[in-house]
């Protein structure tokens, strides 16, 4: 019986999911760590594989068992390691994908010229001209850095000149991209996958809470999404993955505003808004990940019930309330770090709102928040 073997650059949670999701599949895992990054997550789910400085890319290959397909977990890949790999076996998404998600002016030029929409935005490398774009664009106004921005990291928000001039210090010359504060009533996200024939399944729109730039909660199906939003988000995302040949999961996270549904980031790999899959969907982003990277047939995306997923954040325990499970990621507690999370399922968003409420005030204490 042939082996079928899927290397995952990175060694974090997501490749640990991956991994645990597929194997009953009869797939085999190899990791590849980058940087002498961490591997406790994905210790004793295949082969672990450290990249050093006199490594060469045919013995890092052959190192990892030769997988068929190979894909990664996070999307500050190196795109030029991912494009040495392809030469091997394919790599999935592709490189290209990567390269754009990983740099905000990219991913906003590359969605535009799909003929999406975005909120306005302008680029910017330094403070005068981060001052001259907001001027243009008005207040309030968000400043991004294009790279290593992410969970709230490397951003800010501005509303007036005061903010503008207090942040003078905090923006060094580097590549920003400055953006329009739009009015908006709730951010979704959709996770699809796609197939490298171009089959694309979706699964239902997601309502995503955050706390201090990260996510915090996730509910799906989002509440009070009509079928037209649905079908919009759809559209949008087939749009992306069919304009970029993209295969495996995207995730797709965008503001519902006055203007209608905007993108707001992507990134090319399984998310922390999907992981509600693991126990409200019949077939989780995960395995339809690992399932369209090797051309199997992509699995039931449904939601049978309203789920819900709460991060972890800063807190390590399994929760006394009822839940439908509790995903703990076996990472050193640190305070705001995602250690895991836990999903609710119930028979109607109204009885799973109360249920939110209290598991957030077990994990966290009365202010229901991380600390």
């Amino acid at each position: 019986m042939t082996v079928r073997r899927v290397g995952i650059v990175g060694c974090g949670q997501l490749a640990q999911m991956m991994a645990q999701e597929a194997r009953p599949l009869g797939i085999e895992f190899s990791f590849l760590a980058e940087g002498g990054e961490n591997t406790t997550c994905v210790e004793g789910l295949g082969t672990i594989v450290q990249i050093t400085d006199d490594a060469d890319i045919e013995s890092l290959y052959r190192a990892m068992g030769e997988p068929k397909v190979i894909t990664a977990e996070r999307e500050g890949v190196s795109a030029e390691l991912l494009r040495a790999l392809e030469k091997f076996c394919p790599v999935y998404p592709r490189p290209d994908a990567f390269e754009k998600t990983q740099h905000r002016l990219r991913e906003k030029t590359a969605i535009t010229a799909a003929g999406l929409p975005v909120a306005p935005f302008l680029p910017a490398n330094n403070y005068d001209e981060i001052c001259a774009a907001v001027k243009q664009l008005g207040y309030p106004s968000f400043i991004k850095s294009c790279e290593h921005g992410y969970d709230g990291k490397n951003q800010w928000r501005v509303n007036s000149d005061a903010d503008l001039a207090a942040i003078a210090n905090d923006v060094p010359a580097s590549e920003y991209v400055v953006e329009k504060g739009i009015h908006f009533s709730r951010e979704v996200s959709l996770i699809g996958a796609r197939t490298a024939d171009g089959k694309v399944v979706t699964y239902p729109l997601a309502e995503n809470d955050h706390y201090n730039g990260t996510l915090l909660v996730s509910t799906a199906p989002a509440p009070h999404v009509s079928e037209e939003l649905q079908h919009t988000a759809e559209t949008y995302l087939a749009t992306l993955m069919n304009a970029w040949d993209y295969v495996g999961v995207l995730a797709m996270e965008c503001f519902v505003s006055d203007d209608g549904l905007l993108i707001n980031e992507l990134a090319p790999r399984v998310h922390n808004s999907g992981h509600w899959t693991l126990a409200g969907a019949k077939t989780s982003q995960f395995a339809n990940h690992v399932r369209a990277i090797l051309g199997m047939e992509l699995g039931d995306t449904a939601a049978a019930r309203p789920a819900v997923m709460i991060n972890m954040l800063g807190v390590d325990k399994k929760p006394a309330l009822q839940n439908e499970g509790v995903w703990s990621y076996g990472k050193e507690l640190r305070p705001g770090r995602k250690m895991g999370h836990v999903i609710l399922l119930d028979d109607s968003q109204e009885a799973l709102a109360t249920r939110i409420d209290s598991m957030l005030e077990e994990l966290y204490g009365e202010t229901k928040r991380p600390a």
